[in-house]
């Protein structure tokens, strides 16, 4: 029986290190300090939420309809896997507004969600 990769201490929180690898069919054993993916590091809802956003190719409606929620909310969701990996996410006043009415003209977007994008609520 396998179990799922744990990433962080269950005592403590800190990271864990993978410090052995074995494999099954010939029985090497590597024993060393290796790294986890930062993939590795997202909960088990961000990583849903991760593959459902590349099978989507990365369109938002598509990720919309497929997990029942609104614009805003994949934005959230997504902004918040961003940070989880260690990256920044924009500012509020860095909002595209070129790109909000570009996604409003295209219809991926509805004018209320355009205006709470534009406000950044």
């Amino acid at each position: 029986m396998t179990y799922p990769v744990i990433s962080h201490c269950p005592v403590c929180s800190e990271t864990l290190k993978i410090t052995r690898l074995h494999c099954s069919h010939c029985h090497t054993t590597i024993e060393n300090e290796f790294e986890l993916s930062k993939l590795a590091s997202l909960s088990s809802d961000q990583l849903r939420f991760v593959e459902v956003f590349l099978a989507c190719r990365g369109n938002i409606k598509e990720v919309e309809k497929e997990l029942g929620i609104s614009y805003p909310t994949v934005r959230g969701k997504l902004n918040d896997v961003v940070s989880s990996l260690g990256y920044e996410t924009k500012k509020k006043s860095e909002v595209d507004e070129k790109k909000v009415v570009a996604m409003l003209e295209s219809g991926e977007i509805t004018p209320e969600e355009a205006i709470r994008l534009l406000k950044d609520e």
